[in-house]
Order: structure tokens, then sequence, then C-alpha cells
């Protein structure tokens, strides 16, 4: 197995050093950088399969890093703040932050959710443009096509086609999150469950990941995000996908409807 790449953004050494000590002691490499310039050369050097993210870099803005890593690549971001501030963390996440962790930590927590978000994303980062699956193929080989709304998913080809017929753009953990909805639609699905179908760790009240995922996912599938109708919230509980599901297998060549 190829051994995971951890990229730490931090100006503070102390930081670097405890998390690579870490990091490197559970067989995870590590590469460092202190400042907004450095983490995006070693982005594009070393090819991490995930970073964390200090929000607070000196003369360099976090979020606004944050913001720049997304224009080039999906690899997962686990951001880190000495203040539990809420605006930071819900701004984070929604640029597009996996999860979030407050100073002072417990190594192992580091961890556990470094351990956790690898397990979610599923693949190596890479550049947008190879996150993206080519829409080529208009039909799946040997498993279920499913049909909502308008749209066509073929997840063992990770892709998902939307109502013009052009590719919806979805990252690895947008399929798994999807194929999760499509395969239990009209099903009220907790976030502990959704969390669990998906690869995550338990979830914890405190835990926005799966909010974040739904948010990103809703983004490409709906038609207004803002007022979504495929996939809905149930409040004090989790999500549940309302649309109605064909699913067609490539197999036998026929279809049923959820």
């Amino acid at each position: 197995m190829t051994r995971k790449i951890i990229l730490v953004v931090d100006d503070n050494q102390k930081i670097r050093t405890l998390l690579r000590n870490v990091l490197e002691g559970e067989g995870i490499g590590v590469c460092e950088a202190a400042n907004a310039e450095e983490a995006l050369a070693q982005l594009k050097e070393s090819a991490p399969d995930l970073v964390t993210l200090d929000i607070n870099l000196g003369a360099d803005n976090g979020l606004e890093l944050a913001r720049a890593i997304r224009v080039i690549s999906q690899v997962p971001i686990i951001m880190v703040s000495g203040k539990d501030d809420v605006i930071d963390r819900v701004v984070g996440l929604e640029i597009g932050a996996d999860d979030y962790i407050t100073k002072p930590f417990h190594a192992r927590e580091v961890v556990a959710r470094v351990r956790s978000v690898l397990r979610r994303s599923g693949n190596p980062a890479q550049p947008d443009e190879s996150a993206v699956v080519s829409p080529d193929v208009a039909q799946s080989e040997t498993g279920n096509t499913y049909c909502f709304d308008g749209i066509t998913a073929l997840p063992d080809r990770l892709e998902v086609l939307d109502r013009d017929g052009a590719d919806c753009g979805l990252t690895t953990g947008d399929f798994k999150l999807l194929t999760v909805f499509l395969e239990r639609p009209k099903r009220v699905l907790s976030r502990d469950q959704l969390m669990d179908l998906t690869g995550g760790i338990e979830w914890s009240p405190l835990d926005r990941t799966i909010d974040n995922q739904v948010a990103r996912l809703r983004k490409k599938i709906e038609r207004d995000p803002s007022d979504p109708k495929l996939i809905k919230t149930v409040r004090g509980i989790g999500y549940t996908f309302v649309g109605d599901v064909k699913i067609s297998q490539s197999s036998e060549g026929g279809s049923k409807s959820a």
C-alpha cells in the first residue's frame, strides 16, 4: 500500500514538529509549510493526500489559502484554529474544508480525524481536471444506472450527467454520498448513518462534515440549491432523498423505480 502524505501548514514550528512526529509514528508521510507560498509550492511538488491547514498563518489568511487550494485541487482539507469561532468554522466548511479541529487538540484526535477524512476521500488528491470524470460513457457496463429529476448517475463509472447531458463534476466523496442516497430513496438517514455508510467515523453533534458534504452535493444536483427539492433536511435527525429514482440494471436490461 502506498504511504499517504500529509501536508502540515502552520506558522508554528512546534506544532508542525508535533504533528510530524505523531503522523510519522503512524506510518504517514509528512511535508511542511509555514505560509501560503510554501503551502502552494508543496501542493504541486509533493501531491499530498490531505492538508492540515491553520487558519492563523501570521501574515497569511488560512481561509484565503483554502480558497486558493480549492481552485487547483480537491485535496481533503482539515482546518485548524486556535479559537473555537463558529464563523470561522462555518466559512471553512463552506469553502470546502472536510473537517475542523480547534487548538489545543490531542494528538490522537488529529490522527483519528486524518484517517477518517482519508477514508472518506477514497483516492489521493488530484487537481480538479483529474478529480472530475470525463462524460464519455453514456451507460454503465456492469452496475446500475440511476435516473432522477433529469439526471443520470453511473456510480461504477464515477459519472453523473446533468439535465443537459454535461458532467456534473462530482468528486469521489460526492459520489459516495449520492450513491448512499440513491440506494435508499425516501428513507430518513441520520448523520451517524450517513457517516458510517460513506466510510467515516462515528458522528458527533459538533461535527459538520456531513452537513458540508450535503451542501456541496446540493450545489451540483439541485435545480436551486437554496431551495432543495431532492435532498431534504430532517430537522434534528439528518437527511432524506425524496426524488423519484429509476434504476436500470445493464446486465439484465431491466429497470425499476424507487
